[in-house]
């Protein structure tokens, strides 16, 4: 009877996992493929454009946010037809001389300067009340738009069912020695899966915190203590019946983090505020059957427990490896994909990269990461206060 529970334990486990990792984006490759592609109402570039609101919220970005001024006004969007609005958060180096710079020649640039604190939901929560646009788009200081990022992230907009548009993000400063290969590999691969999600029911889970467009109607503030209130906002305007996408074609730039340290810290504080919005969410989970119900527990809600997955296949495995080879060999496998980092971490040592190492690396620091994350988030998450990624720049 025992060995029969620890079968199932086992074999629920994989099932979960390889659903998640490898069976749902298939479906959604396969069902593409067999769909006909939906279709929204869209602007054209000569039609009456809304206006738009660009939020940033920044602190201490001197080295970057000239630049991300610069890529902004630098589009094809009419500049009649959007303004910037940046909330400095309590920066202390060059950051508020370099936007005002911009705002003494620029009638679309304003500067809200804060002088305590505020975290990232903080000043987008005071930003957004005092936007002009129907459409706000919410991006990072770091995250630099092409020519028709604009236009291909408000065009969607026609159509009164959308209610945010998602961005594609396209990494720059790759580089072997680090892990920045392996982060834009996964991010590329979560793009593809969050356009299908949204080309085929609307249900496009989680978007690009760097860069998303949402109408001003359907944008709920995050409660302040809050880690990831794009998930949030995504979630909310869902919950209000209206669709959100991803627009391959509204691309961004963002240099990506290369440090394994940099990237796990940034994990961590995003695994607490995965389990914050499971909480808030968690009725959206039923019915299963449901589109996005299906999609929420596909991509997301099994990759945050993906960690206890892992622990309840080497546990089953272990005891079972003593009644049966077939499970012996189960557990030599899986400490063999233990051993992986540990051989990728001598290797960096010596200064050799192997990339399929440092995939493994990169999968079980992934998972390491939501475990003390739901460890934090247990503990009580008390301020949405954040130290910017350091980036390759």
């Amino acid at each position: 009877m025992i060995n029969i529970l620890l079968q199932i334990v086992f074999w629920v486990s994989f099932a979960a996992m390889f659903h998640s990792y490898v069976l749902y984006p298939l479906f959604l490759w396969f069902t593409m493929r067999i769909t006909k592609k939906t279709s929204f109402e869209q602007y054209t570039i000569s039609d009456e454009l809304p206006f738009v609101s660009i939020l940033i919220a920044a602190h201490n970005e001197e080295t970057v946010i000239a630049k991300k001024i610069e890529s902004i006004n630098n589009t094809s969007y009419p500049v009649s037809k959007f303004e910037i609005i940046i909330g400095s958060d309590c920066s202390t180096d060059n950051t508020n001389s370099i936007v005002k710079s911009f705002e003494a020649n620029l009638n679309s640039v304003k500067l809200i300067e804060f002088y305590e604190r505020q975290g990232k939901i903080g000043v987008m929560n005071k930003l957004i009340d005092i936007a002009r646009g129907e459409i706000i788009i919410s991006t990072d200081a770091n995250v630099f738009f092409e020519k028709s990022t604009i236009f291909e992230l408000v065009k969607n907009m026609k159509d009164s069912s959308i209610g945010l548009v998602d961005s594609r993000m396209v990494n720059t400063g790759l580089k072997q020695t680090g892990i920045s290969i392996q982060e834009s590999a996964y991010i590329t691969h979560e793009v593809l899966v969050k356009y299908r999600e949204g080309m085929l029911w609307g249900t496009m889970i989680g978007p690009f915190g760097g860069c998303y467009a949402i109408r001003k109607e359907l944008f709920v503030k995050p409660p302040l203590n809050y880690l990831v209130d794009d998930f949030y906002i995504n979630m909310k305007v869902l919950e209000q019946g209206k669709k959100c996408l991803n627009n391959i074609e509204a691309r961004v730039y963002e240099d990506v983090s290369n440090e394994l340290s940099e990237e796990f810290r940034r994990k961590v504080r995003i695994a607490q505020g995965n389990f914050q919005n499971l909480k808030t969410f968690r009725k959206m989970l039923w019915p299963p059957t449901k589109p996005l119900a299906f999609a929420f527990i596909s991509h997301k809600v099994i990759r945050w427990f993906g960690p206890f997955l892992i622990l309840l296949l080497l546990f089953s495995s272990s005891f079972l490896a003593f009644q049966s080879n077939f499970y012996y060999w189960l557990l030599m496998a899986q400490l063999a994909l233990f051993v992986l980092p540990l051989i990728d971490f001598v290797f960096k040592a010596l200064r050799v990269h192997i990339l399929p190492l440092r995939f493994a690396t990169h999968f079980f620091s992934m998972n390491i990461a939501l475990l003390v994350g739901l460890i934090k988030y247990l503990k009580g998450v008390n301020s949405n206060v954040w130290k910017p990624t350091q980036r390759n720049q």
